[in-house]
């Protein structure tokens, strides 16, 4: 298992990739929107419009929400040991290797699979408080639990 502090890193930088990647898309977006002012009138151009405008909502949604992950996981203090699960433990198990943050995509790290739960997510709030040796039952698969950073 890679160290916590490395894991910790791994997906605050990819909270950052998704971040800019969406920024981008919102600039490019106001700038298609600024051009498009400069073409033809009429219900083609209003068309055209309000689908960039509804474009660009989604998007602002979509980074309000990586912003807000972002502030949880930069609030995690990774140096902590943790003897039960609770947020900002790496948890070692028979079906995989899991950080309890936010729910985020998974990612390797030193070519070891981690996956990124909330502790409100179905299986989190299953895993909160729990020690090693424990199981969790989610979607009838059992989770032992081995290892707990």
């Amino acid at each position: 298992m890679p160290p916590k502090h490395l894991i910790h890193a791994a997906f605050l930088e990819a909270l950052n990739i998704q971040i800019e990647m969406l920024t981008a898309t919102i600039a490019d977006l106001k700038y298609s929107a600024g051009n498009e002012t400069k073409s033809t009138a009429g219900d083609k151009h209003e068309t055209a419009l309000a689908h960039l405008q509804i474009q660009q909502n989604q998007i602002n949604t979509q980074l309000q929400k990586l912003e807000e992950n972002k502030a949880i996981l930069q609030k995690i203090d990774f140096n902590l040991t943790h003897t039960s699960i609770r947020l900002g433990s790496v948890i070692a198990t028979n079906k995989g290797n899991l950080y309890m943050c936010v729910a985020l995509p998974a990612i390797f790290v030193e070519a070891t699979k981690i996956i990124a739960i909330s502790p409100m997510s179905p299986l989190g709030s299953k895993l909160i408080g729990k020690q090693i040796n424990e199981t969790v039952e989610f979607n009838q698969v059992q989770y032992l639990i081995m290892l707990i950073h």
